[in-house]
């Protein structure tokens, strides 16, 4: 029983420190400046679920990844949650919005899945302006060719990590940089 507890408390720590990188990596800001998202909330959100998605799609990759991969999902919701209460949204209308981000999430999730998988570009930006680019207001539709490019970078050096470097809790070289 006090190994289950230490393998929980380990898994946190783990948790925790991807999750950090994660919403490090979906702050920069190349996906603002030439990405075309908005520095507004809705931007933030958009840039945040496009980081979600491209090392949640790494872990689908492997089933050594799948508690991981859950114990992630379940961080991002609750950074939801609490983001939405920080922004003042009623404790009876959180729950709500909640299942509106979520959806919103795996709708993003299932429309980038295909381009990003075969590498078409052009259906990625597409799939970009109908989605995230129309949900953030202030979006510049026109960069959607950037940000699927960067997107597509991105997903293939998530998918050069190894689990155990991802069960490390590192995605960054002990310098700050890519792998």
């Amino acid at each position: 029983m006090l190994e289950a507890f230490r393998r929980r408390r380990r898994n946190r720590y783990i948790v925790e420190a991807i999750w950090d990188q994660v919403v490090a990596r979906a702050r920069q800001p190349v996906r603002f400046e030439e990405g075309g998202l908005p520095d507004t909330v809705m931007g933030r959100y958009e840039s945040l679920c496009i980081e979600v998605f491209l090392v949640l799609r790494r872990c689908g990759r492997d089933p050594s990844l799948a508690e991981f991969s859950q114990d992630l999902v379940d961080r991002f919701m609750t950074d939801l949650d609490h983001s939405l209460r920080e922004l003042g949204i009623g404790y009876l209308a959180v729950p709500k919005r909640m299942r509106a981000l979520a959806a919103r999430f795996y709708a993003r999730v299932a429309a980038m899945e295909g381009p990003l998988s075969v590498g078409d570009r052009a259906a990625l930006a597409d799939v970009l302006r109908a989605g995230a680019f129309t949900d953030a207001p202030g979006a510049r539709a026109d960069a959607a060719e950037h940000l699927a490019s960067h997107m597509m970078d991105d997903a293939r050096w998530y998918d050069s990590l190894s689990a155990d470097r991802l069960l490390t809790g590192r995605l960054e070289t002990d310098s700050g940089t890519k792998a």
